[in-house]
């Protein structure tokens, strides 16, 4: 136990905070009414994983929940970029838990700048950063260059973590999120945004027969299939459950919010009262429109979509 009354235990992710700190689980999920499904007879479920802790957001907490407790207390580096949603959720849980963070930046470039505000708050959770050059980046899993970056950092015993918190612990640690959609009923399709796969992964494992996971990536590449069917199979020995990927809805690759997507959110956050985060979030939403309106989904259907995080910075903050 840490001083702040924290608590890593080998049983259960909920077990990670007592009291107010507790993960709100199974998150909540509640139907919002749009004309936009209903005129094709669909009807949409929002899964408000957005609202599982204040600071480790949606499927940050599943995701990290079982890395953490096998870092048992060491140091834990992982990597992201200069808005990684990752790294402020692995930060503030070091703040939370007591634990020594370090964040292996990509962009060397950046090492010179005044930290953004995504930056700035890992920075002040404790969270140490090395910025390196995008080259070294993408070699980061490479055994040679991650010993050397661990050296770098001084964290040669450190826990890591890979980009996004994608492993094959955070894996069947998402598997929840499809047994929460299956437990809840009426579910026929689940859909979620993908940055490395983790997520969906899991959630396509755990939804059960008869349901379809839908997944959103949000990078450009069409790497992503790949990545999901490793990911299963590290954590379940194959590939489970029925799952598609729809790549058209990236608009330009991570981080890329153009004015459509920045209208398209702001008018969803009227309709229904929902802080609809850009990056990942928004384009999920987006993609399910688009989709209904070219009927892809038969009459009757309900999808369940997976709210993963909450708005991080203010749009205006944003570079």
């Amino acid at each position: 136990m840490s001083d702040n009354g924290w608590v890593i235990s080998p049983e259960t992710p909920e077990a990670l905070g007592p009291g107010t700190l507790r993960p709100r689980l199974p998150s909540p999920v509640r139907e919002a009414v749009d004309e936009r499904f209903a005129r094709h007879g669909v009807r949409l479920l929002l899964k408000r994983d957005d609202l599982i802790h204040p600071e480790l957001v949606g499927n940050k907490w599943r995701k990290l929940a079982p890395n953490l407790r096998a870092a048992a207390g060491r140091t834990v580096l992982t990597f992201g970029g200069a808005y990684s949603n990752h790294l402020r959720a692995t930060a503030a849980a070091g703040r939370l838990l007591g634990l020594p963070t370090v964040g292996v930046i990509r962009g060397q470039e950046l090492a010179d700048r005044p930290l953004n505000p995504s930056l700035a708050r890992c920075a002040a959770d404790g969270m140490r950063f090395h910025f390196v050059d995008r080259s070294t980046y993408r070699r980061k899993s490479e055994p040679r260059t991650l010993a050397a970056l661990l050296r770098a950092c001084a964290a040669e015993d450190a826990y890591v973590i890979p980009e996004g918190g994608s492993n094959s612990l955070a894996v069947v640690g998402c598997k929840a999120l499809g047994e929460e959609l299956r437990d809840h009923g009426g579910v026929d399709v689940a859909a979620v945004a993908c940055g490395t796969g983790g997520t969906f992964a899991g959630l396509a494992a755990g939804l059960g027969p008869g349901r379809r996971a839908l997944g959103i990536p949000v990078l450009r590449g069409g790497f992503l299939d790949a990545e999901i069917r490793a990911l299963q199979d590290d954590a379940f020995g194959g590939l489970r459950g029925d799952w598609s990927l729809d790549d058209r809805f990236h608009f330009g690759g991570y981080a890329r919010t153009p004015p459509e997507l920045e209208a398209f959110a702001a008018d969803f956050e009227q309709r229904h009262d929902l802080p609809v985060e850009r990056l990942y979030v928004a384009k999920l939403l987006y993609g399910l429109v688009a989709l209904a309106g070219e009927g892809a989904f038969p009459r009757g259907t309900t999808i369940a979509a997976v709210v993963t995080g909450s708005p991080f910075p203010r749009a205006a903050d944003r570079v």
